[in-house]
């Protein structure tokens, strides 16, 4: 476990995520499904939903609902993974900057994010259980865990800007951030981090902590790609000062 605080332990978990499991309720029994969120600015969860789901029906009759997300395990044991449990409020949202966030994340969703069975719904996180591995856990609430308004309207306001620099001005950065070969691309960015896509494959790279608007974000890109590059550099070959 890091000794990051669980608010902000939460918050990386929740924008990395790629799969979840999402609790409904149906007259009053417990129902899980695998569903694929993304989440927007503010940290709402976002989901590509079918209408033929049960899950979806249910959230229909009971918005009530709480979704789990898991990262990697340090060992053996998947009770080693950091997680995070979220509950909240679904709400079917027509939001077609939301639905161009979720497939920013989700690119291969665009098959059949137009289908007319298909609809955008958002999770606003009510409280969070963070556990950070075995016998690690810690209650988040909301006034917690959500990113500074302030902060997420101005880098949102700066996004769009953000991203067509970097992908037209500096794509050898990006690709060094990533940390694989190919045409790696920014398709979001936000008071926490950048997604990187290359093709369908999309990765979260974190900041080192939250910033406050586009300062921030140029900040922490120029951090990264320099630390990037220092991992590839080869040593020096120049002998030490005073060797013979």
């Amino acid at each position: 476990m890091t000794d990051e605080a669980p608010a902000l332990a939460c918050r990386r978990l929740l924008r990395a995520a790629r799969a979840g499991t999402l609790a409904t309720v149906i007259n009053g029994q417990p129902f899980a499904s695998l569903v694929t969120p993304a989440c927007a600015p503010d940290l709402a969860v976002l989901l590509l939903l079918s209408n033929l789901s049960e899950h979806t029906r249910h959230l229909r009759d009971d918005p009530r609902c709480s979704l789990l997300v898991c990262g990697t395990p340090e060992g053996a044991s998947a009770q080693t993974a950091p997680r995070v449990t979220i509950t909240g409020l679904a709400e079917m949202v027509a939001d077609l900057a939301l639905k161009s966030r979720y497939l920013a994340v989700h690119p291969y969703a665009s098959l059949y994010a137009d289908f007319g069975d298909f609809a955008m719904w958002r999770i606003r996180p009510l409280n969070a259980l963070y556990v950070g591995g075995f016998a690690r856990a810690a209650r988040v609430r909301s006034e917690g865990l959500t990113p500074d308004p302030a902060a997420v309207a101005a880098v949102a306001a700066a996004e769009a800007s953000i991203i067509i620099h970097c992908n037209e001005d500096h794509p050898a950065a990006l690709t060094a951030i990533a940390g694989e070969p190919g045409d790696w691309r920014m398709v979001t960015a936000d008071v926490d981090g950048c997604d990187l896509a290359l093709g369908e494959t999309v990765v979260r790279t974190h900041w080192s902590a939250p910033v406050a608007d586009a300062g921030g974000v140029r900040a922490e890109l120029v951090r990264l790609a320099r630390e990037a590059r220092a991992a590839t550099d080869p040593p020096s070959t120049h002998p030490r000062a005073g060797a013979s």
